[in-house]
């Protein structure tokens, strides 16, 4: 149910907030095989609830925003109700003494927690299968479809994406309305394209990253995921605005989005960048690109295929950076503060290490290894400022196509392909499974833009695809209208949870039918 749907069901009386917590917490229970969620807790979960059934049926005249509304955050967000652990034993009981400023925003719109979700550790990740707690499983590995059904215990299932892999499979698998994630390269675009929902990345600067626990201070994003295009900016109307406890939110006031009856695409200047068809494109999502593409050019838009010259230097130059804000981001994990304390008392550098050592795995150590080197005064100039440079190139390429005579959006892919299997995405290592996952996606972190992805389709292999609209700075609702013209042609059908058969091998498969129009144009 969307939030509209729900918020109705409430004032009409055919649904309270009781029953739907209720049920999104059975499906926690009933998919707890899918790793979604780090920290669940009834308690908390249905005394919002009850609260919020009581404010209901005193007869309040008009609902917050998200009465009611059951929602799960990303374990990197500070709570005051739930440990924030992001996945690491560095963190593992670490309870924090506030909420972060999004999650206080959720809270006061009346939204329902229903618990902390899992992650790539500390968000370092394309997978969200590097956390202590276990990997995470995409839902659509047990659909029913023509492709047949995925035995549980093998290592032949599907990735849900990373590093907000449980933010959206809760979402996936109905155990929440909605989600909070982190975006610094992607985190919540991927794993949305691999889950078969919409994930909206807002401009920096938007959102207040207040509270959340930061991986790359000048790439990190709150990240939005939803059923529905509507429900991604219901979502983003609470959470955008000005933040005193955030130097780098914007001070200008933020214009609510609110999607007309009537929604149109003529008229609409698209681009599409050539650099996107890059190496290792499957044909499957290259089909859907075109389709799209096709279907937007035939509701009137005009189509042009534009230039992102530097794109190529994306993935070396977030590297770079990345890495060396990680090393100044987890030097603060000491051992001595907060975090992961070890035994030893011989020297308080022997301590550091100790500490280090058992909190983080080898991902995050490798990249703080490879920030410090970045960051030695030798090679400083060479590597941190070169790629400063590139990204400032970057940037320009974006301002260049959007700019006078421009086109308004871009439409590119998400991923390289649909969901891989474990067995297969285990053959690379962490950063080179970043480096082919967040290709299409980095560009927009490193130049400060939005994006929203959508679902469009299914692959040969039965697997949700989605694509990506990029925009100019705070064009959010541009993006929401373009996308929730395509949602409604495209009439992709979502994951259904009451029809899940994950247990019988041997069980009948069904088709999952996806209808669309056809397409009346190609680029």
């Amino acid at each position: 149910m969307s939030i509209k749907q729900v918020l109705k069901g409430f004032q009409s009386g055919s649904l309270s907030a009781a029953e739907l917590c209720q049920r999104c917490l059975k499906r926690t229970e009933q998919f707890s095989h899918l790793n979604a969620f780090i920290t669940t807790s009834p308690d908390i979960a249905e005394r919002a609830a009850v609260q919020t059934q009581n404010r209901i049926s005193s007869g309040v005249k008009q609902l917050r925003p998200l009465e009611g509304i059951p929602v799960a955050i990303k374990d990197n967000f500070c709570t005051t109700e739930f440990p924030t652990t992001c996945a690491s034993r560095m963190l593992e009981h670490f309870q924090p003494p506030y909420n972060a400023t999004v999650v206080q925003k959720l809270i006061d719109s009346g939204a329902v927690i229903i618990g902390k979700t899992n992650m790539d550790e500390f968000a370092m990740g394309s997978g969200s299968v590097d956390s202590i707690f276990g990997p995470v499983k995409n839902p659509w590995n047990y659909a029913p479809t023509s492709h047949g059904q995925i035995v549980q215990g093998s290592d032949e299932w599907h990735v849900a994406g990373g590093s907000s892999g449980g933010s959206a499979v809760a979402v996936a698998a109905g155990m929440a309305t909605m989600s909070l994630g982190s975006d610094t390269g992607g985190s919540t675009r991927n794993p949305a394209s691999y889950c078969g929902v919409v994930s909206l990345k807002p401009t920096y600067g938007l959102l207040s990253r207040h509270g959340l626990i930061p991986l790359v201070n000048s790439l990190d994003v709150p990240g939005i995921i939803t059923q529905t295009v509507e429900d991604a900016t219901i979502m983003l109307n609470v959470l955008a605005g000005h933040d005193p406890d955030d130097s780098t939110t914007v001070t200008d006031e933020y214009t609510p989005i609110h999607l007309p009856e009537q929604l149109s695409v003529d008229g609409l200047k698209l681009g599409i960048p050539k650099e996107y068809h890059a190496p290792g494109l499957s044909s499957d999502v290259l089909l859907q690109w075109e389709r799209v593409a096709g279907l937007l050019g035939g509701g009137g838009a005009d189509v042009k295929e534009v230039s992102l010259p530097h794109t190529q230097y994306s993935i070396a130059c977030y590297a770079v950076l990345c890495a060396a804000e990680v090393a100044s981001n987890m030097a603060r994990y000491d051992g001595i503060e907060f975090g992961l304390r070890g035994s030893s008392d011989s020297s308080t550098t022997q301590l550091y290490a100790e500490s280090r050592h058992a909190g983080f795995n080898e991902v995050v150590r490798g990249r703080i290894l490879a920030g410090n080197y970045f960051l030695l005064n030798d090679n400083y100039e060479r590597y941190f400022m070169q790629a400063q440079r590139i990204r400032r190139l970057i940037t320009e390429d974006f301002s260049k196509v959007f700019g006078p005579g421009g086109v308004d959006v871009l439409l590119t892919p998400v991923v390289l392909s649909d969901a891989p299997k474990y067995s297969d995405f285990l053959q690379l290592d962490n950063r080179s499974q970043s480096e082919q996952q967040d290709v299409f996606t980095q560009p927009t972190n490193l130049a400060g833009l939005p994006a929203l992805c959508f679902p469009v389709g299914l692959s040969s292999r039965g697997l949700p695809i989605g694509l990506q609209l990029i925009g100019r700075p705070f064009s959010e609702a541009t993006l929401a209208k373009v996308a929730a013209w395509l949602e409604e042609r495209l009439e992709f059908t979502m994951f259904d949870p009451e029809s899940l058969q994950c247990v019988d091998n041997d069980a009948p498969s069904q088709t999952v039918v996806v209808k669309s129009q056809s397409m009346n144009k190609t680029i």
